[in-house]
């Protein structure tokens, strides 16, 4: 696990931009301070800066940069400069320019708009990364790596095609036998009868062979893998001591974040919610960051996390530029922090004079100066922060996964079948981790290849793929007392995206003690009826599973439409566990009625005992043998919420202690940080002056 000395603080600096301009560099110093920034990540996309002719580096401005920020304080965050390439080196190799699935090369422009096979782009950065790594490795400063900048996109240039043919060959041990069964390719006679016919995924060629889209989807994360591997290496043989991350993008669809994140010292990602969004609520916005913080906690096995990017003010690329209200920046901060980061920062700290991003949010605006709303929320996160030196390097106990895979994902938009557009599994897994996260209940995201042995709860919607070993994984999860939840359109496919024969739910058959049969899908104005068998009644929309029991309990059946009668929820006793599956799409109201008794089963509790109001999140972080509590009020009305029994001390407001019993009031938009003993309190009093127990 990384461990940071502080809380760091800090925002995306490009000095270079700058150069021109005398005195600003010393002010951004003096700024930084006033702002509580303790760390600045430099160099994203400096290239042009750093090697402005091949083979001529310029490291003077850097030096200078280095040693102002080191001088006031602030730590540095050092990013490799791949992201965007210099115009030379586009101009003199143009194999760097990627294909698009047309077969059109690109021109130089933009960013991340090169060729990850490229050797030459290979050779070219890892020359400036030895480089830098060679010329910074002892300076106190270098806090970590930042790996070039959001990776993303893919290649299909001859270089590609090519390597993508070798990927296959090593995948499929050079038996072309072997592919063509995989994939299917009888199907409309398209057996391939040599290696060279294969081609990437093309919309003037082969765009409907699933099991081609897929390969070409994990080979697009492979290479990327590989690209990185080779940024790293000459930082990790330089300066061993650094550890290295990249900035990801939430649920990112084109990179599988679990294999990518394998090869990172740490996990980091850039946060940019749409706050007051017209089509959802902010208590919308706030459960799907807080999935995504945790997604990113997840990655690493349940380690801390950076915020590398989020906007202090706006974006400019989103369809509507809004503001943020008063104290949403302060809360949007440390909901990052109450799901396991050690870090807040922004894109960017100043903003830039011209081009795409200088309508982009910024800390310091193009007036210049701290007397702004905007830099004082800035410092006051920053002030906040300092406090929170004792959470530095906490984790989050979660004692619930949610399997959310990206190979699945991937294979279930593939499927032309059941629902053309709607099957929505991005938004169903939300639906089910909104139960906990209302709830103030931890959870961790895994997926297909990750270890569930140590939950008490997994569960896994619409779990279209089951790839090798994990049926096997469930029923030793199961076995062994944990509880297991699926729902419809699981076990359909393979790992190559071959259905199951025999029957589905494939290899989940057995655990879940059913077979499915058909699925049904519905219009968007169709509702069927389900009633469990204490009488309550629910609606099915989208989907509804057609299923018999082969030895599991029926807890619910449909009530309406030609399968009335038949099971629509159930529960399989296997080993010292239990297995459930969820048959029919359901809204809201079921899956809090479901998960309810599922936690009381299970003996997981909230991190907070007591009813939380709607709007409100709570998390927990521990270390030590110490806990720390966060509350958040997403709305924009005041909230009261009792405490239950233990001593929490503001850790904003150090005089401030609560008891059991008392009731504390969270302003709109706003966020509490307490810290919680290790035991609980009884009969204890309310005392603002004291932090120890009164009875």
């Amino acid at each position: 696990m990384i461990k940071f000395p502080h809380m760091l603080h800090g925002a995306d600096y490009n000095p270079e931009q700058w150069r021109a301009y005398p005195g600003i560099w010393d002010e951004d110093v003096r700024l930084m301070q006033l702002a509580g920034c303790n760390v600045m990540s430099v160099g994203i996309f400096s290239w042009a800066a750093l090697e402005p002719q091949e083979g001529v580096f310029d490291f003077a401005w850097l030096d200078e940069i280095f040693e102002k920020l080191h001088g006031g304080g602030v730590d540095i965050i050092l990013a490799t400069p791949s992201g965007a390439r210099p115009q030379w080196l586009s101009q003199k190799y143009p194999e760097v320019l990627r294909v698009n699935n047309q077969g059109i090369r690109a021109k130089h422009g933009a960013r991340h708009n090169h060729c990850f096979t490229s050797p030459i782009y290979r050779e070219k950065t890892a020359l400036i990364n030895s480089e830098l790594a060679q010329r910074y490795k002892d300076h106190p400063a270098l806090l970590l790596w930042h790996i070039s900048n959001e990776f993303s996109g893919e290649c299909h240039c001859n270089l590609c095609q090519e390597a993508f043919r070798q990927f296959l060959k090593n995948k499929y041990d050079n038996d072309l036998d072997k592919l063509n069964h995989a994939w299917w390719m009888g199907f409309w006679s398209h057996t391939y009868t040599d290696w060279a016919q294969i081609n990437t995924p093309s919309p003037i060629g082969e765009r409907l062979v699933h099991g081609l889209n897929l390969d070409f989807k994990r080979f697009v994360t492979y290479q990327t893998i590989d690209f990185i591997k080779n940024e790293i290496a000459p930082l990790r043989q330089i300066t061993p001591d650094i550890p290295v991350t990249t900035n990801m993008m939430q649920m990112f669809y084109g990179l599988d974040y679990f294999k990518l994140a394998k090869h990172l010292d740490i996990a980091s990602w850039d946060s940019y919610p749409r706050w007051r969004a017209c089509d959802k609520t902010d208590m919308d916005i706030a459960m799907q960051t807080a999935f995504m913080h945790d997604l990113m906690r997840s990655l690493k096995d349940g380690a801390p996390f950076m915020l590398m990017e989020s906007t202090p003010s706006m974006t400019n690329w989103q369809e509507v530029a809004k503001l943020k209200r008063p104290g949403m920046h302060k809360l949007s901060s440390l909901q990052a922090v109450a799901h396991g980061s050690d870090t807040v920062q922004y894109f960017q700290w100043r903003k830039s004079r011209g081009n795409y991003e200088k309508l982009h949010g910024a800390v310091v605006d193009h007036n210049g100066h701290e007397n702004t709303r905007v830099f004082r929320d800035v410092a006051q996160v920053g002030s906040t922060l300092k406090k929170l030196g004792p959470i530095t390097g906490a984790t989050t106990p979660a004692k619930i996964a949610i399997v959310f895979d990206w190979e699945n994902r991937w294979a279930i938009d593939e499927a032309a079948g059941p629902l053309k557009h709607g099957k929505d599994y991005d938004a169903t897994i939300f639906n089910h981790y909104r139960v906990f996260w209302e709830k103030g209940i931890p959870v961790d995201i895994v997926d297909q290849d990750c270890d569930i042995s140590k939950y008490e709860l997994v569960i896994a919607p619409m779990t279209y793929m089951v790839r090798s070993g994990y049926a096997q994984s469930v029923e030793e999860f199961t076995g062994n007392g944990g509880i297991y939840v699926t729902t419809y359109w699981s076990g359909i496919v393979d790992e190559n995206d071959l259905c199951h024969l025999g029957g589905f739910p494939g290899p989940l058959r057995n655990v879940l003690g059913i077979c499915s049969e058909e699925i049904d899908a519905l219009y968007d104005n169709e509702r069927v009826r389900i009633k469990t068998v204490q009488g309550k009644a629910y609606e099915a929309l989208g989907l509804c599973d057609i299923i018999h029991a082969e030895g599991a309990q029926i807890l619910a059946k449909y009530d309406s439409e030609f399968y009335a009668g038949g099971p629509a929820l159930t529960v399989n006793n296997f080993g010292k566990g239990k297995a459930y599956y969820i048959a029919f799409r359901s809204g809201a109201e079921f899956l809090k009625d479901f998960y309810a008794d599922i936690l009381a089963d299970a003996g997981v509790k909230p991190c907070l005992q007591t009813d939380l109001p709607q709007g409100v999140s709570a998390t927990l972080r521990e270390k030590g043998g110490e806990q720390f509590i966060f509350l958040m009020n997403f709305t924009n009305a005041p909230k009261k919420i009792k405490l239950d029994g233990y001593t929490y001390t503001d850790m904003d407001d150090n005089s401030a202690t609560y008891r059991n019993g008392n009731e504390i009031e969270l302003a709109p938009v706003s966020v509490q940080i307490f810290r919680r003993g290790a035991h609980r309190a009884s009969a204890l009093t309310f005392n603002p002056q004291s932090k120890e127990d009164v009875t």
